[in-house]
């Protein structure tokens, strides 16, 4: 079986239809080996892929049906823990009439109720999540949109960023560890080519498990480290189980 069927094998499953082609490649990637069969290559291209994505998507949310913007932030598991605390949250790390450009965004366009005064530029690798979100925006006549795009596609996501004027503020909200699983420190290069770009980021971490609510232990020095040598922090503080570091360049 060549590369481009077993690519097509492993985009047959229906929450791996939207993703992005390059993200399935660089999983493929990671798992073929001359030592592994092409039916243990999409299995474990596939596992790998539901470990990425799967802690951002519900099933329920890709029928695409019309639904109240809580109901769907309470379905999103990304998005559920932080449904109490998005006022607070908001009024921390954002400012009146700036532009939010969410990289990995999920379903987080439906929290604009929150801060309506704010514009709206998201990125998301799972197409049913991007149409949900486009499809509450043109209903609500919002001044936001989102892109089906993969986050490796870093030329065009910088371009976007590029066509934005006016104040810029970046959103990476639990992102960074799925982006890590497909390629090592492209969390380092991601940070340091928008950054310049923008006026600030806000990146966030998971400090407790979604079900059990149990503390990790991973203290992700890794990019904290990195963080506090490349650029200028501003605030680090943890909110419902989540740590949320902002800062911007130096």
């Amino acid at each position: 079986m060549e590369k481009d069927q077993i690519i097509n094998k492993v985009m047959e499953k229906k929450e791996l239809r939207n993703i992005p082609l390059e993200d399935v490649e660089m999983a493929l990637g990671m798992c073929l080996g001359e030592e592994i069969g092409e039916r243990e290559a999409v299995k474990k291209t596939r596992a790998l892929l539901h470990k990425v994505y799967g802690a951002f998507g519900s099933r329920k949310l890709l029928q695409l049906r019309e639904r109240d913007p809580e109901w769907i932030l309470r379905k999103h598991l990304s998005t559920r823990e932080r449904m109490p605390y998005y006022k607070e949250l908001y009024g921390k790390i954002l400012k009146k009439g700036e532009t939010i450009i969410d990289l990995g965004a999920g379903v987080n366009g439906f929290s604009l109720s929150y801060v309506p005064e704010n514009k709206y530029f998201g990125v998301e690798g799972i197409g049913e999540l991007v149409d949900l979100m486009n499809d509450y925006f043109a209903k609500n006549k919002m001044k936001a949109k989102a892109l089906h795009l993969s986050l490796f596609n870093l030329r065009m996501i910088k371009n976007e960023i590029g066509e934005i004027n006016g104040k810029k503020v970046v959103f990476l909200f639990k992102v960074l560890d799925s982006l890590e699983m497909l390629e090592r420190d492209f969390s380092k290069k991601l940070l340091e080519e928008i950054t310049p770009l923008v006026d600030r980021v806000v990146v966030s971490f998971a400090t407790r498990s979604m079900i059990s609510r149990k503390l990790f232990k991973a203290k992700r020095r890794w990019v904290i480290d990195f963080i506090k040598e490349r650029f200028k922090i501003l605030e680090d503080f943890e909110l419902g189980g989540e740590r949320y570091v902002v800062f911007k360049g130096k």
